[in-house]
């Protein structure tokens, strides 16, 4: 086990310094060792002369500003700086849990899929690696629900975390039982290639940065050249409309959201410019009626088939759009639990996803099949 009760580390460090032990102070964590190019939400550090690593999680939730959360990762034996109080992982994690789907599309493009021994929601996964090892990963149960002694009886090294509009209500527990967390952001990222990029911070807690890093760099090759290809081709954009309405409200993107760069570097033009914060903002049936009365294309509307869109939705059954069947959902890659792998593996393949877009808008430039999407029929 590679976790550290807080008196225990408190001992540990007391008694390095009374046995003549020395090792480096927090403030010497000043070297960059990881600075990533499109992600905004992560930095890995280190110390001269120290194997330990720290890695800062930065607004770790959505509000979360000024907001940094830190795990040091202690390797060769060295002492825990006087002064730290995050989370303390001694060597890299060999067992690890993770609270989301992307978790574990990050921990297996960094090569680590083995190291998952518990998940929140098993049977919605995806990953044939798990699947391959159903029986020993174990469900420990969502936020606010967690099974704590299935938790424990995992004996995790570590557990990836994520806030939505706060801290995560799992920390005090994980506290009290002395299992090391560390927080993934992934999902705030409003970059495609930024998303993708945390499967380096997930690979440094396992001891596989460089790794990660080579997984990454192809991905964000491909999806720039085909970025480049689309703008240069200099072809009309599609007027696109997004998503599906949730009771009688419907949310609708950024334009500076993740989505919205996806459709404008796959060559489409997203429909709704009036929001311009950092979330998504809710519009009532009418508005989303004229939306969609004006776009080209709709994409992420959640449904089954042409038919059962219009039997839904019956006020947009006569749009221009659904008469003329560019209608697509993202649900290709569903599981016979419902669970859909555009949500798991699509976080760490933006490459994939733009190519599927460009398809969708300009399919005289892909001649791929889809991986995600799906034209409803």
């Amino acid at each position: 086990m590679k976790r550290l009760f807080f008196p225990l580390a408190a001992l540990w460090a007391l008694l390095s310094a009374a046995c003549g032990g020395s090792g480096p102070s927090l403030s010497d964590f000043d070297k960059v060792l990881y600075a990533p190019r499109y992600a905004s939400g992560f930095e890995i550090a280190g110390a001269e002369g120290s194997a330990s690593t720290l890695l800062r999680v930065r607004d770790p939730w959505q509000g979360a500003e000024g907001v940094e959360r830190q795990l040091l990762i202690l390797r060769d034996d060295e002492p825990i700086p006087a002064g730290f109080s995050g989370e303390v992982l001694r060597g890299d994690a060999r067992r690890v849990v993770c609270m989301s789907s992307t978790h574990v599309a990050l921990l297996d493009a960094a090569g680590a899929a083995d190291r998952i021994v518990g998940a929140s929601g098993v049977e919605y996964l995806s990953n044939p690696r798990i699947a391959a090892r159903r029986d020993s990963v174990g469900e420990v149960g969502y936020e606010g629900n967690v099974d704590y002694e299935r938790l424990l009886a995992l004996d995790p090294d570590l557990v990836l975390l994520y806030g939505v509009n706060g801290a995560s209500g799992m920390e005090e527990k994980l506290a009290e039982l002395g299992i090391p967390f560390a927080y993934v952001g992934e999902y705030l990222e409003e970059d495609p290639l930024g998303k993708a990029e945390w499967m380096v911070a997930v690979g440094e807690t396992v001891g596989r940065r460089a790794e990660a890093e080579r997984a990454f760099a192809p991905i964000a090759e491909r999806y720039l050249a085909l970025r480049e290809r689309v703008a240069a081709a200099a072809l009309d954009a599609p007027s696109v409309m997004l998503n599906t309405p949730y009771g009688d409200t419907w949310f609708m993107a950024s334009t500076g959201s993740y989505v919205a760069r996806l459709v404008a570097d796959a060559g489409g033009s997203y429909i709704y410019t009036k929001n311009d914060t950092r979330r998504s903002l809710p519009i009532d049936l009418e508005e989303a009626a004229l939306l969609i009365g004006a776009a080209d294309m709709w994409i992420n509307a959640q449904a089954a088939s042409l038919d059962d869109l219009r039997r839904r939705f019956p006020k947009f059954a006569d749009a221009r759009c659904v008469r003329s069947g560019q209608v697509y959902n993202a649900d290709l890659r569903t599981n016979a639990a419902g669970g859909n792998d555009y949500w798991e593996s699509g976080a760490v393949r933006p490459d994939r996803v733009l190519r599927d877009l460009v398809k969708i808008f300009h399919p005289e430039l892909v001649d791929d099949a889809f991986c995600y999407y799906r034209r409803l029929e």
